[in-house]
């Protein structure tokens, strides 16, 4: 059970910033919480390793910062992965394992993040996307405030709706709507949200400015309540919900600029690739991609995308400087905890697979930095991590007690040593139809089953980081997959404990 909540007293860490004075007259301030997700963001920052993407904020910050470099999600995809990680659960317990359910509907009065903030006399505020439905507010008493924005028209959608309009009525018009939708996306298909007839999703430079931009105006609205102090003389934590790089991959216009689709380096899966790989492992994401065929390569249109989701990144690491220069500018930077995190990483072609659903190493891992006023120093911690970590961690470091339910363990140990050892394993998940995939990280290795052992995998993620060679079936490795056989067994039953447990 060694993966679960240990309370260590945050004056172990955090010294004056949230604990009583020497001589006991008064209380210091509790730190701030900045937390901001960004939305199917993989690894693919500069402070995480990779090279290629522009995060000139994300470099900055990372100085002060410690990076995880091995952290992972509980589930690739938005639903179950923020269920997750706000409320301390694995999806198994809390229920929730696609994006249709709901914690209202699995865990009714279940505590999350947030609420045990406010409640700890926090003033709490979101915007954007935080949990997967935006301006969501759990048991209505979650949030002080929760906002959310959408782009301004471009110019063809505005040229596209006045024409409509002129014809049909104002697209407001009961009836107009379902009918303007199917057509913007004859005349505009830079902006469909999923792949239509194999076209792919929309991609391309928008013609707006930053600030017309739903992430633009997300950052100026944090920027605005910092400067007004919109949290009067209480703490705050505020959740920002970064919209991009989720598709549609929209962006202004100069940070296509940055990415030449010429000057992309990419890597191609061997075409055998699968030959040892189970099919339930794959989804058919790539047909939504305009990739006709698994297996089947197209050299321009990866570019394509993988321009437009770089380009995105690049969008959003400005924003998140607009943020950070408003924290500066409150007189809050000293006092103020920053998180950022992406909810799941995402395929760019690697395993000739696009977006999420999927357990390769693209699909799991996460970027996380943590920066603690006087605590983090610019750090790389290689210790495993999970997401769901991040709830005991503040909770700590805030000195806010945390439900007793929580299945995660404090990142406070790696906080002040980087160096110090991560978990023994980071487990993450994904369903095929009534099957849950199961994924152990642990050592060098990660282990995989599917319910039948001839679907089983492993792989060794440092002799082999792309994942093109499957061992499980290889009688030299058979004691390592009988490890990682043994640790998932344990870490399954529990994943699931809390889910037997009656709701608060």
């Amino acid at each position: 059970m060694r993966n679960f909540l240990v309370f260590i007293p945050s004056f172990l860490l955090l010294g004056l910033l949230s604990v009583a004075a020497a001589d006991g007259t008064a209380p210091a301030r509790r730190p701030n919480v900045l937390f901001v997700i960004s939305d199917d963001l993989s690894a693919r920052i500069s402070p995480a390793g990779y090279e290629g993407v522009l995060t000139p904020v994300l470099d900055r910050l990372a100085i002060e910062a410690t990076t995880f470099r091995r952290a992972y999600c509980q589930y690739p995809v938005c639903g179950p992965t923020r269920a997750s990680f706000l409320t301390g659960l694995y999806p198994e317990s809390t229920g929730v394992l696609d994006n249709v359910v709901t914690l209202a509907e699995t865990r009714p009065g279940t505590p999350t993040m947030p609420q045990i903030f406010r409640d700890a006399g926090y003033w709490t505020a979101s915007v954007g996307k935080v949990f997967h439905k935006r301006t969501d507010n759990p048991g209505g008493n979650t949030w002080d405030l929760a906002e959310a924005f959408e782009n301004d028209e471009m110019a063809v959608e505005r040229v596209a709706r006045e024409k409509f309009e002129l014809e049909h009525g104002p697209v407001t018009k009961p009836g107009n709507r379902p009918k303007w939708r199917e057509h913007l996306l004859t005349v505009a298909p830079q902006t469909r949200n999923q792949g239509v007839k194999g076209l792919g999703p929309g991609y391309g430079p928008t013609g707006l400015r930053d600030e017309q931009h739903d992430d633009g105006k997300n950052a100026r609205r944090v920027a605005g309540w910092l400067t007004d102090r919109a949290h009067g003389e209480k703490p705050f934590f505020i959740a920002v919900g970064l919209h991009k790089p989720h598709i549609p991959f929209l962006a202004p216009d100069r940070y296509f600029d940055l990415y030449p689709r010429d000057s992309l380096k990419l890597v191609n899966p061997p075409k055998n690739d699968w030959s040892d790989i189970p099919a339930i492992a794959a989804t058919k994401q790539y047909t939504d991609y305009g990739f006709p065929a698994l297996g089947q390569e197209n050299d321009a249109r990866r570019r394509e995308f993988t321009q437009a989701y770089y380009a995105c990144i690049s969008f959003i690491d400005a924003q998140l400087g607009v943020i950070l220069d408003a924290v500066r500018a409150s007189g809050q930077w000293d006092n103020t905890i920053i998180v950022f995190v992406g909810d799941h990483g995402y395929n760019l072609g690697e395993h000739f697979m696009w977006g999420k659903v999927l357990l390769f190493e693209e699909s799991a891992r996460v970027p996380l930095i943590v920066r603690v006023p006087g605590v983090t120093r610019g750090s790389q911690a290689r210790g495993l991590v999970e997401m769901l970590d991040l709830f005991p961690t503040l909770a700590e470091l805030c000195s806010v007690k945390p439900p007793a339910h929580l299945q995660g363990r404090s990142l406070a140990p790696q906080l002040r040593d980087a160096s110090a050892p991560g978990k023994e394993w980071a487990y993450t998940v994904v369903k095929r139809g009534e099957t849950l995939g199961t994924a152990i990280r642990f050592d060098r290795w990660r282990y995989t089953e599917w319910g039948q052992p001839e679907l089983n995998e492993l792989y060794d993620l440092e002799g082999d980081p792309r994942e093109w060679t499957n061992l499980a079936k290889a009688p030299e490795f058979s004691a390592i997959a009988q490890r990682g056989r043994k640790l998932l067994a344990d870490v399954r039953s529990q994943a699931a404990a809390q889910r037997r447990v009656a709701a608060p």
